[in-house]
């Protein structure tokens, strides 16, 4: 499935059916009275989050969503169906912000959390409503609400505890791989990771990491070079980002200069992610020995 991080839509609420003038006419029942039922609500529009969905794919071919309209009343004082709510589901992470004025309205962080987002035009009145001691054949009606109408953006950041990062083709897909739930595409070639995967890491006390795997960053990210820094929101809610670092690279001062361009275009994108903790990591160390490893580490760590 593709994934997709935002979308813009037009969701309206139904409209209110109308309340009807009719009077009761049956056989052998010379003076009937006003009979005329009431409309039926609008339906509401409701967002649910839920924790299986990671995309939201399926808003980019329903750009207009809209509940049902209530029915209009009927003879005999029967009201009219009320119409059916729609329910949108989304990711867990999603926030819904009005297009216009840019303000988030709701983030859903939690399965299954529920929000009523425009509620369904309100039923009009049938003329058996207003029937009084002075008027007993009412020719007055109401009409049904119509529904709400709103333009707005939903922007998914994927929800994870660790976020992994660094230059394309440093193993970051197969370290997540190997620790995590995770079936990442992998090849050695540049940007084989064209979108965040997640996997899960279960724990000896059964508590579940979250662990997200970005595209490649490579210099010039934050100037839309390669896949730029578009990923980088999914990291905004990690409480630790794992900086990957291919140590089998022959001169440890290209190691250097890999680890400050990963850092340098963090640091242009978000200060907030550029002050969360993060660990480098050295990869690939099974193409070494290990006396060449604690050689290459101890020089870096005297320059950085």
């Amino acid at each position: 499935m593709k994934f997709i991080d935002e979308a813009i839509i037009t969701v309206k609420s139904g409209n209110g059916g109308h309340g009807i003038i009719s009077f009761r006419r049956e056989k052998n029942v010379p003076k009937g009275g006003p009979d005329g039922g009431d409309g039926g609500d609008g339906g509401s529009i409701w967002f649910q989050a839920n924790k299986n969905l990671n995309t939201l794919v399926d808003y980019t071919f329903q750009k207009f969503i809209s509940a049902e309209n209530g029915e209009d009343g009927k003879n005999r004082k029967k009201s009219g169906k009320k119409g059916k709510d729609k329910i949108l589901f989304v990711p867990l992470g999603t926030k819904i912000i009005d297009y216009h004025s840019k303000e988030i309205i709701i983030e859903f962080k939690k399965h299954k959390q529920k929000f009523l987002f425009l509620q369904g035009g309100w039923h009009g009145l049938g003329n058996n409503r207003f029937k009084s001691p002075t008027n007993r054949t009412p020719k007055t009606r109401s009409l049904g609400k119509k529904g709400l109408k709103k333009t707005i953006k939903l922007e998914l950041s994927l929800l994870a505890d660790v976020g992994v990062l660094g230059l394309p083709n440093v193993g970051k897909s197969t370290f997540v791989k190997s620790i995590s739930s995770a079936k990442p595409k992998i090849g050695n070639y540049f940007f084989t990771t064209l979108i965040p995967n997640l996997g899960a890491i279960s724990t000896k006390s059964k508590k579940k990491i979250i662990i997200a795997d970005i595209p490649g960053i490579i210099s010039g990210a934050s100037k839309g070079i390669g896949l730029g820094l578009k990923f980088l929101k999914h990291l905004n809610k990690c409480k630790i980002l794992l900086h990957i670092i291919d140590l089998s690279v022959l001169d440890y001062q290209q190691i250097i200069t890999d680890i400050l361009i990963v850092i340098k275009e963090i640091k242009k994108y978000n200060s907030l992610l550029y002050k969360k903790p993060r660990w480098i990591v050295f990869n690939k160390s099974d193409l070494m020995s290990q006396k060449d490893i604690l050689l290459k580490i101890k020089k870096i760590k005297k320059k950085k």
